[in-house]
């Protein structure tokens, strides 16, 4: 089992933002099992949380643009790059601007100053997309295209053509995650000179400067243009290096430019929101067919994960019979709603009830054509959950459990005599204080008849 990882200690940069030219202090801070990636605005007030979730993408206009009920977070495709080449799955992101900062145009600090925080295991199961069919995204306008196909673990292919002289085809290669940071992390954002003319026209990249984007010059430079240049990057003079590179910076790579896009694949597929095991092909990609591409992703996860059944040998010996469950729970007949429990972990716990006509319900619900009334189900959910709550505490048979909310209760399958409800429940969040927030799924027949988001509390008997 690969557990989740997060980072050990809260650690802090400063930069400015390529677009807005704003300065921001960003703070990686260790983030809880099942966080993922959020970013927080800590300059606005009640500290906004926007997740790290293709689903909030507005716009991909020189960079990927989030933005959640008016909260905005922009260019957070280098830093997610990090933190999915660090193999982190749960850190919080705090901001004082909507910008990340640029720094040199790479990863390649970002990567640096996580694992000099520390990385640390946490002891929850990792969440893996295996990919068993080739999935792919095509933007007709621009012939950019991703797919992804199965694979023994988790790889990446640029392929991009610019169609210029001083840059044309070139390819970029990472043949597992522990090739990022040596391989792809340091290979800095990049412009053409013709780009750059419009960018400064509408008033972006007021933060650039010649150390953090690469500018190829693919056309002659006017006098107007270079003294515009001058001035917006701050420099007393300009020039053009043989190689056609704006002023003096040295290429990390002959194919930088295709690696960079490699690093912007990686953060911008990291918005799907979980990790994925497959080789990823990207021919010409660019922010807009990322982004597209890891929403469909996100889509059709969603969509397996909703009618995902997972299977259980109810033959082996459980976990819990019926004697150790009634020791822990204080339900009793009628009401006490669970046989078994298969398993059971820090984080989650699957329980088992076999549905008879004998049941006490019957007698009232519909005796002429019995279903197990939805209520019990969630009941019988929450008592699941129960049994994993009341394992955090030495003395369960002096606590009571009480709910205190039910959220997006969906009924999906009738449950009828004969049928084996399977229940498994995932903490949402960690248990505090004796509060379990868990989403709660019943299984039957191979299919999902009933879900919701359960919290409940312990409290010790009077």
């Amino acid at each position: 089992m690969v557990k989740q990882k997060t980072i050990k200690t809260e650690i802090s940069l400063t930069g400015v933002g390529l677009h807005t030219g704003k300065e921001v202090k960003m703070t990686f801070k260790p983030a809880p099992i099942n966080n993922g990636f959020t970013f927080v605005r800590v300059d606005l007030e009640g500290s906004p949380i926007v997740e790290a979730d293709a689903n909030y993408v507005v716009n991909t206009q020189r960079g990927t643009n989030l933005e959640k009920l008016g909260v905005k977070i922009q260019t957070p495709e280098h830093v997610l790059a990090a933190l999915t080449g660090c193999d982190l799955d749960n850190v919080i992101i705090e901001l004082n601007a909507s910008e990340l900062p640029i720094m040199d145009g790479s990863a390649k600090y970002f990567v640096e100053a996580l694992e000099k925080a520390g990385i640390e295991e946490q002891n929850a199961k990792r969440n893996v997309y295996v990919v068993k069919e080739v999935i792919s995204f095509t933007d007709e306008a621009t012939g950019s295209e991703i797919l992804i196909m199965p694979s023994d673990h988790y790889c990446v292919t640029t392929m991009v053509d610019f169609g210029t002289k001083i840059l044309g085809t070139q390819n970029a290669n990472m043949k597992s995650i522990s090739e990022f940071k040596t391989e792809i992390s340091d290979s800095r954002t990049f412009s053409f000179l013709h780009e750059l003319e419009s960018l400064l026209e509408n008033g972006l990249i007021k933060g650039g400067d010649l150390n953090n984007a690469i500018v190829y010059v693919d056309k002659e430079i006017s006098a107007a243009t270079m003294e515009n240049l001058k001035v917006a990057f701050g420099k007393e003079e300009l020039t053009v290096k043989p190689n056609g590179i704006l002023d003096n910076l040295t290429l990390h790579y002959p194919n930088e430019a295709a690696r960079h896009k490699l690093l912007d694949v990686v953060g911008d597929l990291a918005l799907i929101g979980t990790k994925i095991q497959g080789k990823v092909i990207a021919n010409k990609p660019g922010h807009f067919v990322n982004t597209q591409f890891a929403k469909k992703m996100a889509k059709i996860i969603k969509i397996e994960q909703r009618n995902y059944v997972p299977v259980y040998d109810l033959h082996q010996e459980p976990l819990m019979d019926i004697h150790k469950i009634m020791a822990v729970l204080p339900h009793r007949p009628p009401f006490l709603l669970i046989d078994r429990i298969i398993e059971m972990s820090e984080s989650h716990v699957v329980g088992m009830k076999n549905v008879t006509m004998n049941e006490n319900f019957f007698v009232g619900h519909f005796p002429e054509a019995p279903v197990m009334p939805g209520v019990l189900i969630v009941e019988a959910m929450a008592q699941t959950g129960g049994i994993l709550v009341l394992s955090t505490v030495p003395d369960p048979e002096n606590y009571l459990t009480y709910f205190m909310k039910i959220d997006n209760v969906k009924f999906k399958q009738k449950v009828l005599p004969g049928d084996t409800l399977i229940f498994k429940c995932d903490l949402i969040t960690p248990i505090r204080r004796g509060i379990c927030h868990m989403q709660a799924n019943a299984y039957a027949n191979g299919k999902l008849v009933a879900e919701a988001e359960l919290m409940a509390q312990i409290a010790k008997k009077q």
